[in-house]
């Protein structure tokens, strides 16, 4: 929680940083000057942070907003975020990024939402009331159940006869099937927790008056009711692709809610939105009540919904098979696009719908990836602040780089266990290796070197599953502004390490892809020149050995810390 403030001024710097990106760009793709008539409004809504830039239609940012997302902690290891609220800062953030851009409502020419995944809640969407809190993706709540339905007989039995059929027939999805297993990330364990232990949730789902809101399908819904204060509005219940692919209960090979979750676990699709893909028309807009007065005369329409990663990787200019990104965050993602085929991945990855648009043909296409993350990457820097080994994120590069190594002291980055290609969610944080000689830096080094050796590890579980090797990664988030890490992440992958200007690729991947929609670019060819690198940072083969050998040093402490809860 405490980083949040943290963020929200992180993010205001950011914005400064992509307001003079696209300043310099706009110069050299238009001979200079101001932006021209078309503005675009990019609504982030993220794990500590709601923003809002406005854009124009060089990528110049003429305004911006940012609040804090105030995440509770009522119990241990849950997370929530209380809706209203959240929808007050949302409301905000747009007017006073409108405002700050010197613009009037009437001036913006579309909306476009990214948000978060798997944050989701239950309610009554007639009556507003709700059921519960948002549920983040970052709850815990259903750790046993997750658990027990992962060491059940029927688990074991689903991934054997999912084997089966995949050796009859040679369907890949019948591959992915038989490595199956909830994770607590996944909207579907904490679905069955609330519905098993929130009496009010039970009463609605029986009076068939419940329904399920990805953060996504809830923001679409106030946006296009004006908060519900307009009675005679009635919207389609709507969610996109690239938000609902993660859940755990949608099926990215059939490209629809799962049939087989539902009948394993007795949830009805019914309260669950309808999937629609990114470039979607019947998005519809923005009901002028919602901002009040102001926008009374305003018929602005949202243009595109999409999750965080996919705007992460629009942002990143990640449109081709074997492009990868990396959002350095509260977690680090790892997202390599294989293209039109769904992958069954089988080392703990995921297959994912990446994006999905129309051909010029109209005909719906999907494009898929597999993901990886590593779910304490930002969480462990904000931890070690928290704990006074050092003042300001920014200069743990510098503390690191005053140290030739760590002196043999390691950290285990698993405040949420390990993921792939670990995939031990019981596992430990913590310090090994320390002596009385052991200083702060020493540990502060270990900190961001256990958080690289996570990426490296997805890196390399990525390699194997496409049977590609990576020749560049293309670094997003916060984290990716520390120059060690990324010389470290360069070093140790022996791979090319490109960091854009722009640290906040979500906000223009989602600028992006609105502009496309909305017709504002013609195409990706369009969108090119918009990206600008801040810095590459090359392998060096002569730190290679070294580092590899405290790689492999780590990775044997990974069994000290097995197992623990």
């Amino acid at each position: 929680m405490s980083s949040a403030p943290t963020e929200a001024m992180a993010a205001r710097k950011d914005a400064q940083d992509v307001g003079a990106a696209g300043a310099a760009v706009h110069g050299e793709a238009t001979g200079g000057g101001g932006g021209g008539g078309a503005f675009i409004a990019a609504l982030d809504v993220g794990t500590t942070c709601v923003r809002c830039f406005i854009l124009d239609e060089g990528c110049v940012v003429r305004g911006s907003a940012v609040d804090a997302v105030r995440l509770l902690n009522p119990q241990p290891g849950f997370f929530e975020i209380e809706p209203e609220s959240l929808w007050r800062k949302i409301v905000n953030v747009i007017r006073q990024a409108v405002r700050d851009a010197k613009l009037t409502p009437g001036d913006i020419t579309c909306l476009t939402i990214s948000t978060q995944r798997c944050t989701f809640l239950t309610w009554d969407h007639r009556t507003g009331d709700y059921y519960h809190n948002f549920i983040t993706w970052k709850d815990l709540r259903a750790d046993k159940l997750v658990d027990e339905w992962n060491s059940s007989w029927t688990k074991r039995s689903m991934n054997g006869f999912s084997y089966a059929l995949y050796l009859l027939t040679g369907q890949s999805r019948f591959l992915a099937g038989s490595v199956l297993k909830l994770m607590n990330g996944q909207v579907t364990p904490r679905l069955l927790y609330e519905i098993k232990h929130n009496k009010r949730l039970r009463e609605g789902l029986s009076k068939k008056r419940a329904r399920v809101e990805l953060l996504d399908s809830w923001i679409l819904h106030k946006l296009r009711v004006g908060n519900g204060q307009d009675r005679d509005v009635d919207v389609e219940h709507i969610t996109d692709v690239t938000s609902s692919t993660a859940t755990g209960l949608y099926d990215p090979f059939t490209l629809s809610w799962s049939p087989l979750i539902s009948f394993l676990f007795g949830i009805d699709t019914k309260i669950l939105p309808r999937v629609v893909d990114n470039g979607y028309k019947g998005f519809g807009h923005v009901h002028p009540t919602a901002f009040g007065p102001e926008w009374a005369d305003t018929k602005i329409p949202i243009a595109a919904s999409l999750s965080d990663q996919t705007a992460a990787m629009w942002g990143s200019q990640c449109f081709k098979k074997n492009d990868v990104k990396v959002t350095m965050g509260t977690g680090a993602f790892l997202n390599l696009v294989t293209g039109p085929k769904c992958h069954a991945a089988v080392t703990g990855l995921y297959p994912l719908v990446a994006w999905q648009l129309k051909d010029k043909e109209r005909h719906e296409k999907a494009i898929y990836c597999i993901e990886g993350a590593s779910h304490d990457f930002g969480t462990v820097v904000t931890w070690a602040q928290s704990c006074e080994l050092f003042e300001n994120p920014a200069d743990t590069a510098a503390i690191a780089e005053s140290v030739s190594d760590t002196s043999d002291v390691f950290f285990m980055p698993a405040f949420s266990g390990l993921g792939p290609p670990v995939n031990d969610y019981r596992s430990a944080s913590g310090f090994i290796g320390l002596t009385p000689s052991t200083t702060k830096a020493h540990m502060v080094r270990a900190l961001l070197e256990s958080i690289v050796f996570r990426l490296v590890q997805l890196i390399e579980a990525a390699e194997e599953e496409t049977s590609q090797k990576l020749e560049i990664i293309r670094v997003d988030g916060g984290v990716s502004r520390n120059d060690f890490v990324c010389q470290f992440l360069a070093d140790l992958s022996q791979l090319r390490v490109e960091r854009a200007k722009n640290s906040e690729s979500s906000i223009m991947g989602a600028t992006f892809m609105a502009g496309l929609n909305h017709g504002i670019w013609r195409n990706v060819e369009d969108l090119k020149c918009f990206r600008q690198v801040d810095r590459v940072f090359e392998p060096r083969p002569k730190e290679h050995a070294k580092i590899v050998a405290r790689m492999d040093k780590w990775s044997r402490a990974i069994a000290r810390f097995s197992d623990w809860y």
